[in-house]
């Protein structure tokens, strides 16, 4: 129950601070994603409106947004994560690149974080 207080309140502050800044949007968003159990990491693009597979997870990118003064800053990704074959999200919602810690993934097995948006010049990096 605190954690999902403190969770609103973080997001509601970073909300806030989003919303003094003017963003531009990504075309595809730079995942990381972690198997725990055999310690494999994955660097993923995906465009925005598209679903990769990370192993039984299915991500799918809804929009991705960055600092417009600052395309290699701070990313804001919107994500539906779900297991493959389901249709009940494990996750959905923003992550932030800065603090992948203050909305994340809660699954057994994988991590997955957001590392930044990737625009026309910087999409095949």
């Amino acid at each position: 129950m605190l954690r999902a207080i403190l969770t609103i309140g973080l997001i509601a502050a970073a909300g806030l601070v989003h919303a003094q800044e003017t963003t531009g949007n990504g075309d595809a968003a730079v995942l990381r994603g972690l198997d725990r159990v055999n310690g494999m990491v994955n660097d993923i693009t995906v465009p925005v409106g598209t679903t990769v597979q990370l192993g039984t997870l299915n991500l799918t990118l809804d929009e991705c947004r960055y600092p417009a003064d600052n395309p290699a800053g701070d990313a804001f990704a919107h994500l539906s994560i779900t297991e493959v074959d389901e249709v009940t999200p494990l996750f959905k919602g923003w992550m932030i690149a800065s603090s992948p810690a203050l909305n994340a993934l809660e699954h057994s097995r994988y991590d997955v974080w957001v590392l930044r948006c990737a625009i026309n010049a910087t999409s095949s990096q």
